[in-house]
């Protein structure tokens, strides 16, 4: 399973906010660090502040921070919220000459509930290191001083 820039954007959004030193960040800080569009990152956001991962503030000093704990958002549920489909093969579009007797679509559906399965006790947490929080961290000191 290959996951969508959407969502791929939806996690390093996560990281970013859950390794922040300071209160708030704007989106333009993230869009600069991973060099996402700004417009692609405000759906990204905009889907995450309605999951209650992300809290948004508005007006001058506004921005956005991590909504909750970083160890109560499950990765599983992050793919679930961003990708538009979990169907891992579309058998009706062609409709394929086989499809009511082919078990590949079988095949490849339970192996993704496996991999979403092995995600499911994993979170945003889980994703924090050293070496992640060093690059954060520098890339948040670059843009203060860009400021």
């Amino acid at each position: 399973m290959q996951l969508t820039k959407h969502t791929d954007f939806a996690f390093r959004t996560l990281i970013y906010l859950a390794m922040m030193q300071q209160d708030l960040t704007t989106i333009e800080k993230i869009t600069n660090s991973f060099d996402i569009s700004k417009s692609h990152a405000m759906k990204i956001v905009n889907k995450l502040v309605h999951a209650g991962w992300i809290k948004a503030v508005r007006g001058k000093n506004g921005g956005i921070s991590l909504g909750c704990e970083a160890n109560k958002i499950s990765l599983k549920a992050v793919i679930e919220l961003m990708e538009n489909t979990l169907e891992p093969v579309n058998c009706t579009h062609p409709l394929c000459l086989i499809a009511g007797a082919c078990k590949l679509r079988g095949m490849l559906w339970e192996a993704q509930q496996q991999y979403l399965n092995y995600l499911a006790p994993r979170t945003v947490a889980d994703l924090i290191d050293f070496e992640t929080s060093k690059l954060i961290h520098a890339s948040e000191q670059k843009s203060l001083q860009q400021s």
